[in-house]
């Protein structure tokens, strides 16, 4: 428990966060809402103009509501489980402790944060929660003012069935500041996660991103958060999207690709994705 001084000044501080949130400009983009509209699909696609501080997309009012991160969490867990010792590196093989038959037949391999964010393997993420326990993973998203920063009593769960929730601004901003590497966390570690988050690069450009089903397999909410890096310069983006089932998987990566293309962020066309929880 902290003292008055220091709960008012948290206080005060969350209050200036929700206030800035309301006042950050927006302009809603026509040709990212008419790809929304052709897909018939009910989501929100959010991008930080880091330049003017301006956001810019579709449908602010859902890309103010949190939901829960589902599998873009494993961006945050290999952050906090790397900075506290909780694993050495990204390359250290984790023992699966799953179900013998789990959503994807991948995940039974053997594999480190690396192969399991490749992959999104659940079980393994879990595992490294429970190495990091509730109390240290409960201040360490403190620290991140990650989205509503409640956990509950589960560690293995909160990120896939509440209470642990974010929304698509927050994302960005998260995601921004894990780009730049001015997380309060080591600097290492910052570098480790947005290398093992790359998922396409070319000349003087650079893709992150992780693809999130809150959920799965069944209808729930399909996410796909990053950023692009060209030179100096990075985007941060996150999109989410109402799931009907199983068939709406590749929309999440395919809506995304297309809305960073119709803003002259990402040079390369749409591809399949691979399907991941």
């Amino acid at each position: 428990m902290g003292t008055p001084r220091t709960l008012l000044a948290v206080a005060l501080l969350a209050l200036h966060t929700s206030a800035a949130c309301a006042a950050e400009p927006w302009r809603e983009e026509p040709a990212v809402a008419a790809l929304f509209r052709q897909a018939g699909v009910e989501g929100t696609f959010v991008l930080l103009d880091e330049r003017s501080g301006e956001l810019l997309g579709h449908n602010r009012s859902r890309a103010e509501q949190r939901f829960s991160p589902a599998s873009t969490f494993k961006i945050a867990n290999a952050l906090i489980g790397l900075s506290l010792g909780a694993v050495r590196s990204v390359e250290e093989v984790i023992p699966y402790t799953g179900d013998a038959n789990p959503f994807m037949r991948e995940w039974l391999q053997p594999m480190g944060l690396r192969g399991a964010m490749k992959v999104s393997n659940v079980p393994l993420y879990q595992e490294l929660a429970r190495r990091i326990g509730l109390q240290r993973m409960g201040d360490a998203i403190g620290r991140l003012h990650y989205g509503n920063e409640q956990i509950g009593s589960d560690v293995t769960t909160f990120w896939l069935r509440g209470p642990l929730a974010i929304s698509a601004i927050e994302q960005t901003r998260f995601l921004s500041a894990l780009a730049h590497r001015s997380l309060p966390f080591p600097r290492k570690a910052q570098e480790q996660v947005a290398e093992i988050t790359q998922v396409e690069s070319g000349p003087g450009w650079s893709l992150h991103a992780k693809t999130g089903w809150q959920n799965a397999p069944s209808a729930g909410v399909g996410w796909w958060v990053g950023w692009v890096q060209k030179g100096d310069q990075i985007t941060p983006f996150a999109l989410n999207i109402a799931m009907a089932g199983a068939a709406d998987a590749p929309k999440r990566e395919q809506l995304g690709r297309s809305s960073l293309q119709s803003l002259g962020i990402l040079p390369t066309p749409p591809r399949g994705p691979v399907l991941a929880p």
